[in-house]
């Protein structure tokens, strides 16, 4: 019987187990434009035994950043402070990859430069509000993207994982859920564009795969992954044709031989979750859903009856550093701080942001 605690071959990359430390949005990335901290590095060395460390959400350009003190990975001063944060992994026998995500509408102009303007597929405004510096404010109605937009947030994407494997991270993955601009694209209460980018579900998802197209030609398929989130309603994102529009994602996606499909799975889609898993031709990962309460040991069993390659712990990992060896002993498990955990488990999507 498979084991969580086996190896796996990863794109040409092992995996010393099959638990995978998801992204969590920490804002801790108080360095000079946005660099990462010595803290950061202490922080993903501390849990290196993980089989992957996916980043906290690192923003591919200016304009992406939709959070206070986020990092990014669009210039050389944040490129060579990763560095650190990388050796500090890989010094403790780890593979870490960085997760690239552009806020688009999410976030506001205090994050910006002068001038500069939350984007989006359209110019349709989330409901709700982002905390910045100065407290909670509502979200802004974005600026549309044009073609010429597009085709350069593409290469953004591009350039920032080029960036990544120069900081010594062994990959990345593409954010494409949580309401965020790939997810803003491909769901139709954000999207309501009436050119070759949204409309139909095959309109819809186009940004999705052209961005992992590039990524993938960027520094190679076996190093590109993705992560989704069908019928996810965080940060006011509204689905239809869920089966139709994630079905033809992954169809277009398959042929470029990604490292992996990610998924965090919303309430009530376990069967589109399995049908993506059967058609899903590489490595698939799941962050199950599991109510209030942070993904636990049980989960594990997931990997046992084969109904995925590996699975993440978002909150868990944050209270547990030590994680994989708290699980194979049977805990014990340090509870999670509910009003300091950002990230990738994703409780009633309140209690427990999902930033990463």
């Amino acid at each position: 019987m498979t084991s969580a605690f086996d190896p796996y071959e990863l794109g040409g990359t092992r995996l010393a187990n099959r638990i995978v430390m998801a992204p969590m949005t920490r804002s801790r990335a108080y360095g000079p434009g946005a660099s990462p901290t010595e803290l950061m590095a202490t922080y993903y060395g501390q849990r290196a035994a993980a089989g992957l460390i996916i980043t906290e959400g690192t923003q591919p350009s200016v304009i992406g950043q939709g959070y206070p003190d986020t990092p990014g990975l669009h210039s050389p001063q944040q490129v060579a402070a990763w560095r650190k944060v990388t050796d500090a992994v890989h010094a403790q026998g780890g593979v870490i990859f960085a997760q690239l995500m552009h806020t688009g509408r999410v976030g506001h102009t205090d994050f910006l430069p002068e001038g500069m303007y939350p984007v989006g597929p359209s110019p349709i405004a989330a409901a709700g509000q982002v905390y910045t510096h100065e407290g909670p404010k509502d979200f802004m109605t974005p600026k549309e993207l044009s073609q010429e937009d597009i085709a350069e947030t593409i290469g953004d994407f591009a350039t920032a994982a080029r960036n990544a494997i120069d900081a010594g991270f062994d990959g990345v993955e593409i954010h494409g859920a949580n309401g965020y601009l790939v997810h803003q694209f491909l769901a139709s209460g954000a999207n309501q564009r009436t050119d070759d980018w949204g409309g139909t579900p095959a309109n819809r998802i186009r940004f999705a795969v052209e961005v992992a197209a590039a990524v993938a030609d960027a520094i190679g398929a076996d190093r590109t992954g993705i992560r989704l989130s069908p019928g996810n309603p965080y940060n006011d994102i509204t689905e239809e044709d869920l089966e139709e529009t994630y079905g033809a994602l992954a169809a277009e996606l398959a042929p470029l031989g990604l490292a992996y499909l990610h998924l965090m799975e919303a309430p009530g889609v376990r069967e589109l979750v399995l049908r993506l898993r059967a058609d899903w031709p590489g490595a698939f990962i799941l962050n199950p859903f599991t109510g209030m309460e942070p993904t636990g040991p049980d989960a594990l069993g997931l990997i046992e009856d084969g109904t995925v390659d590996l699975i993440s712990f978002g909150a868990l990992f944050l209270a547990n550093p030590d994680l994989p060896a708290r699980l194979a002993a049977g805990g014990p498990y340090n509870a999670p701080d509910r009003g300091t955990s950002f990230g990738g488990d994703h409780r009633g999507y309140t209690d427990y942001p999902t930033l990463g």
